[in-house]
Order: C-alpha cells, then structure tokens, then sequence
C-alpha cells in the first residue's frame, strides 16, 4: 500500500494512543487505527499494529477491504503519500456505520482518513496502488459492484471502474446539448452473441440451403461466435480475412481459416504501384456486430470451396459466395425469421440493463429531448423496447404495452440509416398508431386529415400523449419536430460507424457517442497486462540500441585506415551483437505474439495491431467525440458534465512528458 518513500520514517507527534478498533460490515473490513506519538521502526514493533499495512509490496484480499488512518496532525503524510487517500471530515453516527455506506470518521473534531477498494474475485490479487483506475467506488447502495446512477442520493462521486468509463476524442459541453438521441440494435438493446449471432448464422445457412442450393453439408457445419471480431475486412476476389492498421497495413491476415505468411502479405498487400484503399466493392467491412456470423460463415465457405472442388461450380467463386451470404442474411431480416425468434423470448437474446430507464428519466429531468431512430418497424421496437423499459407483473411477466414512451419525445422507426441523415432524402415520414400499427399520411409530421375527414382525428392516448411515433422521413423531419436550431445541439449514441456516426457526424455535424462492447474486457485486460506492454517497450528499446551500435560497427569497418587487429576486434564484437540482437528479437516477438493471444488468440486486441492503432480505433477516433462500452454509462456521469478529451502527443513529444 505504501512505495518505500511514501512514508515517512518517523512520524510527527501525537497526543496519546486512543486503540484501535474493527468494524465489520458485511463481506467486508474496516480497520481503524489511531496511531501513538512514536516513530515508525516502535510502531511496526506494536502486535496492534499489522506489518503488512506498511509492507511495499502488500497484497490485496479478493474481498472488499477498507482501511481508516487516524492521526490527530493534518501534517503527518507528505504529499506523495496524502494524494493517494481522500481526506473527509464528516461526524460518525451509528447508522452511517452499519447500513452499507462507509464514511469519513470525526471524533470531536479530528479528521480521519479513509478509503476504501474492493476488487473482483475475478482478477485475483494485485500490488495496492490507490491512484489505479482500476478501483472502483464503493459508495454505491448496492454494496459497493457497481457504480451508482449519477441522479440516485449515492451517484456523483468520481468512478473508477475503468471499463464503465466514457472516453473523449473531442470536447463535449453537455450544457450545449439539447437533445440525446438513441438507436436500438446494439446500443439500447444489448444482443447476447451466444445466441442471437448463432440465430442469425443458423438462419442463414438454412437459406443457403433451401433458397440457394447450397449443399447439405452445410446443415452440419456450427459457429463459434467469439472467433470474429469487428473491425476486419473481407476480401471478396480472394477469399482472405484482414486486420490491418491505421495507415491500412495489413497486420494479420487469413485465407478462410488459414494464416496467410509474412510473404504472401507482402507479395499480394505490400508489393503494388498504388495503394488499395480496401474499400467497396471489392471489399467488405465488419463493422457492427451484425456482420461477424456471416463473415465467419463466409470463411467457411472459402476452406470448403477450397478442400472440396467440385461441391461447388466453378462459376461460384468467392465474391459470389459472399453476395450469397449477404441475400441469406437479407431473407432471414425479410421474412422475420431473426425478429419473430427475439420476440418470443427475448430475455434469451437481449441482455437486462436495469441503468437504461434511470438513465432516460435523468436526461429528461434535466430538460434534455430524448428520441429514438431505429431501422426497426414499429412492431418490433415494440417488443424489444418493452423488455428494456417494462414493468413486471407480479407473477413476473413483462406487460407488452406503451408505458416505454414515456422517455421519449420521438420515437423513428424504419428510418433507414444511413440515408436518413441526408436532409435532401425525399423519403416520406408517416405517423404511427401505436395500438393497431396503422401508418397515418403527415405533412412533415404535422397531422394530415384523412380522406373524407375535416381534421385530423390521431391522437395517442394515456400517459404516452406527449411522445409521436414516426416511421421513415429523414433528419429535417426530426429537426423540425424537436425544435432543433443547431445540428451540434444533438448528441447521438449508436453502435454503427458507417450507419450510425460517420454520416451523422460528417453530414450533419451531430455530436456522437459510438457504443462499444468490446471495450470493457479489453481496457480491463490492457490494466491488467499494464507491465507486460512496459516490458515490451523495454524490449523494443533494447533492440534499437542494438542495432544502433551493429550499425556503428559496420560504419566503421568501412574505413580503411584501421589496422588487422583493430579490424578483427571490431568484426568479433560486431558477431556477439549480431547475435544479441536475434536473441532480443526473438524474446520481443515472443513476448509480443503472447500478449496479442491473450487479447484474442487469432485477432489480438480491437483497437491495436501490434504499435500501431488498427483501423477500428482509427475510425472510432476521427468519427466518434466520446465512446463507451454501454450506452447506460451516461448514467454515471453528470448531464452537465464537460467531457474533455487527454492531450494529444506527437512521437517526439512522447519520451519527454510521458
């Protein structure tokens, strides 16, 4: 808990020794010590004393552990050791004790320190550090695992759950934002890949199958949905799979589900008079969650079209075979194979956020618009939205009815993004009626009378009234129903980049918060191997100092002014280098191949291929202002809030202030 010059070696004096005394509060321990005028070395030799408080190398339980330090002196920690514990003066009382909440302490007066962390069972134990943004707030009324809505009597204080974060590309002024819209696949609605993506592919293949006379075999074939991840391009004309950086290298690439060499990159990437831009038409993007059952079914086909000639014609070649994949998954979506599945037990393939609702009513309490645009129909948004928002019945069961909206002010449905943010779009917006679905004729959302009527008779009832339904149109319809003045009044969270931020952002200058599920495994995993990448930066180093000096000795070796002997001392020392330096460069490609598994075993990590940002991050950080791992961590932060992004470094900025 303490570095060796964090503490002091003798400590200022105190007035007398008052004892010590344990707390127990549930799972968890609080410890309050109120430490005696004697220096440090007396100190450890107290039996009331634990040593291990004042070991450098102390070991945090699994278990929630909060310790107290109480001094009379505000003095008795310098800085370095004061900025890691939160000073609160606050009077103890015995409910504040022992109902869940663990406070600051004063006894008549005399502050007392305290801070509290607990960590998960499921990362083990880790060195004590109190600046780690892994530790979590423990403050919360459900115990201290999870963070607590910002608008609850617990919410507002600092979160340090770093995979529940929102991270900033570009300043954000919340005060500035006057409506927060939503989409709903993959954003409100979180989908469990375990069995929707396997829905998805097992309709597929059926389609395959039945519509396009693929054969049987293909009946048998299985998913393995954690094998794919987002951010990769498929190779249509080829039949490979790429991961590649910013710069669009490609990093990793495979033919089906073989790994494609260094050279073969080289010679079919790397070794053109222009560079491709890996782009439409020729390529295919993965960049929503929808996408990784078909590209997984189309690496398949490759591997089978390849070990079986024959089974398939020759005229079927990889592009077709992926246009075929992309018209199963077409058909799946029209005849409601995906959608009347979900409908019928969507706890099986929808994930239960219970931060959604309070989250809408924050934002509305704060005077914000809420809206909803989904390329869902109605019918639907419906049922998916109820399941998110619902109440229970008492025998609980979800009630399908329209209490839902009540959180927004406009609900879109078949909007069909990305379309649906060119204002010049031409598609006609037509009001729904909630009960029967029926669509009403408008007149750029203003009610239209029907035929033979004299006004317009729509009108939704119950608590709902406030809230209209609309399917297509396109965003001026939107703008002009929320009153917007300024496309940089609206903030929109969506999963898509292409679909739901890019053309929102680019088009219409819309503020973005992109979701990314992802990312909570990943920034709690990259915490976790934080001293693995240092090492690797050793080893990087390491090898460049080398090659500096192999590259000093060759210089050298060319002048011919240097005697034999001298020369045979400089060919001797260039061998042991050279040497070395295969030595290093092996343990660093270990090093680094070990730690690209440990994110994923064939793809490594999301946002990086090897130093590089992959072309994913790159597209979340030119398009996205802030991106998150679910769209419910709004809650945890205030709707004022400033968001503000880290500076920017340059490489040769990097060294000096990192």
């Amino acid at each position: 808990m303490f570095s060796g010059s964090a503490f002091p070696t003798s400590l200022p004096t105190c007035t007398s020794l008052i004892g010590t005394a344990i707390i127990s509060e549930s799972d968890s321990l609080s410890l309050v010590l109120l430490l005696p005028p004697f220096p440090l070395p007396t100190l450890l030799s107290l039996p009331i004393l634990p040593k291990c408080l004042f070991n450098p190398n102390m070991r945090i339980p699994k278990k929630p552990v909060s310790f107290c330090f109480s001094l009379f002196s505000p003095d008795v920690f310098p800085p370095a050791f004061s900025s890691r514990i939160r000073l609160v003066s606050r009077a103890f009382t015995s409910s504040d004790s022992f109902h869940g909440k663990r406070r600051g302490i004063c006894f008549g007066g005399i502050k007392l320190l305290h801070s509290g962390y607990p960590m998960e069972e499921s990362h083990g134990t880790i060195v004590s550090d109190m600046k780690s943004p892994r530790l979590r707030n423990t403050d919360c009324s459900s115990g201290g695992q999870e963070p607590c809505i910002w608008s609850s009597p617990e919410g507002g204080r600092k979160l340090d759950v770093i995979g529940k974060q929102i991270f900033c590309n570009r300043s954000l002024n919340m005060k500035n934002i006057v409506a927060v819209g939503f989409d709903m696949d993959y954003t409100l609605a979180q989908y469990k890949p375990e069995t929707f993506e396997s829905l998805a592919y097992e309709g597929t293949i059926k389609k395959l199958v039945y519509d396009l006379g693929y054969p049987r075999e293909l009946l048998n074939w299985s998913f393995d949905w954690k094998y794919m991840v987002r951010g990769l391009v498929l190779d249509k004309k080829r039949g490979n799979i790429l991961k590649m950086d910013r710069h669009k290298y490609v990093k990793v690439a495979y033919h089906g589900f073989k790994e494609l060499s260094k050279e073969d990159k080289v010679s079919i990437y790397g070794s053109t008079l222009t560079r491709d831009a890996f782009d439409e038409p020729d390529y295919a993007l993965i960049d929503t969650l929808f996408s990784l059952a078909e590209a997984y079914l189309f690496a398949q086909l490759v591997d089978f079209r390849d070990n079986n000639p024959g089974k398939v014609p020759d005229t079927t070649d990889y592009a077709r075979m992926y246009r075929d994949v992309r018209a199963a998954v077409d058909l799946c979506h029209r005849d409601g194979t995906l959608k009347q599945m979900v409908a019928k037990d969507p706890k099986r393939y929808i994930n239960e956020d219970t931060s959604i609702v309070p989250m809408l009513k924050m934002l509305r309490d704060s005077g914000r618009a809420t809206f909803l645009v989904t390329n869902s129909l109605w019918d639907y948004t419906n049922i998916v939205m109820n399941f998110l928002c619902g109440a229970r019945t008492m025998d609980g069961i979800r009630k399908c009815n329209f209490d839902w909206l009540q959180y927004f002010d406009v609900v879109i449905t078949g909007s069909a993004k990305p379309g649906f943010f060119h204002d010049d779009s031409r598609a006609n917006l037509f009001e729904v009626e909630p009960v029967s679905g029926m669509l009403l004729n408008t007149d750029n959302g203003s009610p239209m009378p029907q035929v033979g009527d004299t006004s317009p008779s729509f009108s939704v009832k119950g608590p709902n009234k406030s809230c209209r339904v609309f399917q297509g149109g396109n965003v001026g319809h939107l703008h002009k129903l929320l009153t917007i003045e300024s496309s940089s009044q609206v903030l929109y969270v969506g999963d898509h980049i292409y679909g739901d931020i890019l053309r929102s952002k680019k088009v219409l200058g819309w503020r973005t918060m992109l979701v990314v599920p992802e990312l909570e495994q990943e920034v709690e995993l990259l915490w976790k191997l934080r001293d693995t990448r240092k090492e690797l930066r050793l080893l990087r180093n390491h090898r460049d100092l080398i090659e500096d000096k192999i590259h000093h000795l060759k210089w050298s070796l060319k002048f011919d002014d240097i005697n034999e002997e001298e020369k045979r001392k400089l060919t001797s020392e260039l061998d042991v280098l050279e040497s070395e330096r295969e030595q290093v460069r092996l343990s660093h490609q270990q090093a680094q191949r070990e730690n690209h598994h440990k994110f994923h075993t064939v793809w490594g990590q999301l946002m990086k291929t090897g130093y590089q940002n992959s072309r994913f991050a790159h597209q979340v950080e030119r398009f996205a202002c802030l991106y998150t791992s679910q769209v419910s961590n709004l809650s945890l932060y205030s709707p004022d809030k400033y968001y503000r992004p880290s500076e920017d470094f340059m490489p040769h900025e990097f060294d000096i202030f990192m």
